[in-house]
């Protein structure tokens, strides 16, 4: 094992190489601090004022990413303004001001401090990058009542070429290093999502998140070599191992212009089957990415950022309006939107939920829903009027019984037949699909074909609730294995029973992603693919390059296999007749 690599996780392709400086961004300390009655109407002054300078510089960081990155990216400012704006919680601070005579920055701390705890403990990924965009505004917010100064969190000294390390990366501070000093990114936090992520990669920023323990193992000045492909972080690279940088950058050059080359090319194997491959889609400024690789529609529209940081519930209009602008953007093709995926430890800040000591295995996704009339009515509302003239479909996520997907259709029939009676345009029905997340839905997949539309694999819940391995768990990383033979057999039972119901099975889990995994889904039988973005133009050479008839090789062989590593060797040793294994595995830095 190398003591001097450190794993994360890729989100913006390419190799760096320079010292590191360390960037340091935490709330600041907020004196409780009262005020006299007559200072009172000076304070929320005070925080008025504070609101509008911070929406001026989100507003400059907005257009300094308009110039640099484009449309897309610059709306990510649009939603920060909106969080900084917010009226509703901006009333909740000023009342506290008002009735208990706090400062400004005592009571903006303490409210964003309720915000805060209500979200921390979220188990979704996306939840947890969302919230990050709530705690940049907060700080900033903070700062400027407490007359903190943004440029005092450097540790190290600026050279030419650098490699910023930090905790967190906020989308305000990725866009402010300059491209020609700042050569590459690392932070603990963060996902391919988060939107700091999305700058970084819009700006051609090597970039590695996730990188537990970075902090504390990587010291101001420390030389580092960072591969923003497979998410490792090297430090003190020694000649040898820059020499083997530069080959390897090299082989993926050549590969990325062969991955461009196919970009407008049929996803059809060489010996003619076509895989459809979709879109997954997190946030609205990943649609610009997914049709420049190729997205054949939407396979998962995830719909949770309509909610986090918010302290209302998204409108029936507000979703409505993103539906279409999503269905608009992929024109006659299939959009298959999930509804809200709650879980026992996220909800909106609109209502109160019960603590859970297990969320996981508690109120999430369609229960909430069905349970949560004011939340899920809206929403298939909200579908219905936008499908009135466009390919959209609606996925259920988490259903493990076929009173779920009965209980939704009926509640969607009540919400078209009102829709029709009020006159307002809209789909009298639209299809219903299931994620299939849990060995319970596994087992029923025979009766939920018959109420469903389409299946569609959740392969990361799958594989968590198969394993009892929770996927956030760092110590349990090494377990948390998609390839493990019980997986893969119920990944074949799924394809099988969709087969004989004659209906779609596709996988929109991080599996069809992968790869490896994805040729091995292609001999599963599965013949749609729901892939990030960022991953399209990569799967669709390994479509045009492996053979279906290698693909079944490698699955019948993986359905035989007794362990992950017998998995995972069985699909390379199919794949490497066809495809330079050099190109799918771990990048320049082993």
């Amino acid at each position: 094992m190398n003591e001097r690599l450190l794993r994360g996780i890729g989100v913006s392709p390419g190799i760096a190489y320079a010292p590191a400086i360390l960037v340091r961004s935490e709330f600041p300390d907020v004196p409780d601090r009262t005020v006299e009655e007559s200072e009172v109407d000076g304070e929320v002054r005070r925080l008025e004022e504070a609101v509008e300078v911070v929406a001026a510089q989100l507003d400059g960081l907005r257009e300094r990413v308009l110039h640099r990155a484009g449309v897309e990216e610059s709306r990510i400012f649009d939603a920060q303004i909106l969080m900084v704006r917010d009226k509703v919680f901006l009333k909740s601070v000023e009342q506290l001001i008002r009735n208990n005579q706090l400062s400004a920055e005592t009571a903006y701390e303490f409210k964003s401090l309720e915000i805060r705890n209500l979200w921390a403990n979220t188990g979704s990924a996306q939840l947890r990058e969302r919230l990050a965009d709530v705690t940049a505004v907060q700080m900033r917010i903070l700062q400027r009542l407490l007359g903190l100064r943004e440029d005092q969190l450097w540790e190290g000294q600026p050279g030419e070429r650098a490699i910023v390390v930090a905790h967190e990366l906020s989308p305000g501070l990725t866009v402010q290093f300059d491209r020609d000093y700042v050569v590459g990114l690392v932070s603990e936090e963060g996902t391919r999502t988060s939107h700091a992520a999305i700058l970084a990669h819009s700006l051609g920023i090597p970039a590695v998140m996730g990188a537990v323990g970075a902090l504390s193992r990587i010291k101001p000045g420390t030389e580092l070599l960072i591969d923003g492909q497979s998410g490792a972080v090297l430090l003190d690279p020694t000649p040898t191992e820059r020499e083997e940088m530069m080959t390897y950058i090299i082989r993926r050059r050549r590969l990325d212009f062969e991955l461009q080359a196919n970009v407008n090319q049929p996803s059809v194997t060489p010996d003619g089957s076509f895989i459809a491959l979709l879109g997954n889609v997190d946030l609205p400024e990943e649609i610009e990415a997914a049709q420049a690789s190729g997205a054949e529609g939407v396979g998962l529209l995830r719909t949770e950022f309509l909610i986090v940081g918010r302290t209302s519930l998204p409108t029936e209009d507000e979703q409505t309006t993103y539906f279409r602008r999503i269905a608009d953007a992929f024109k006659d093709r299939t959009v298959i939107i999930r509804t809200f995926d709650l879980g026992g430890d996220k909800f909106p800040a609109a209502f109160q939920a019960p603590h859970e000591a297990n969320p996981f295995l508690g109120w999430r996704s369609i229960r909430v829903c069905l349970d949560k009339p004011e939340i899920f009515r809206p929403q298939l509302r909200a579908v219905l009027r936008a499908a009135h003239d466009r390919p959209i479909q609606i996925m259920l996520p988490l259903v493990t019984t076929v009173e779920e997907v009965l209980e939704s259709r009926a509640i969607m029939e009540e919400e078209a037949a009102a829709l029709k009676r009020d006159n307002i345009p809209a789909a009298g029905s639209v299809p219903i699909g299931v994620m299939i997340e849990t060995p319970a839905a596994v087992m029923i997949a025979d009766h939920l074909a018959r109420v469903s539309a389409f299946f569609s694999v959740g392969t990361n819940d799958l594989t968590q609730y198969t394993l009892a391995v929770d996927r956030g768990n760092a110590r349990l990383a090494n377990r948390f294995s998609p390839h493990h033979p019980a997986v893969i057999r119920q990944l074949a039972r799924i394809a099988e029973v969709a087969t004989s119901a004659d209906i779609s099975a596709s996988v929109c889990g991080e599996m069809a992603s992968d790869p490896l995994s994805a040729v091995l889904l292609m001999g599963l039988g599965y013949d749609t693919l729901s892939v990030s973005p960022q991953d399209l133009a990569l799967i669709k050479w390994v479509v045009r390059s492996v053979p279906m008839a290698a693909a079944r090789e490698a699955a019948a062989a993986s359905l035989a296999a007794g362990t992950a590593k017998e998995v995972g060797d069985a699909i390379r040793a199919v794949v490497k007749r066809h495809i330079d294994m050099r190109l799918l595995e771990p990048g320049a830095i082993q």
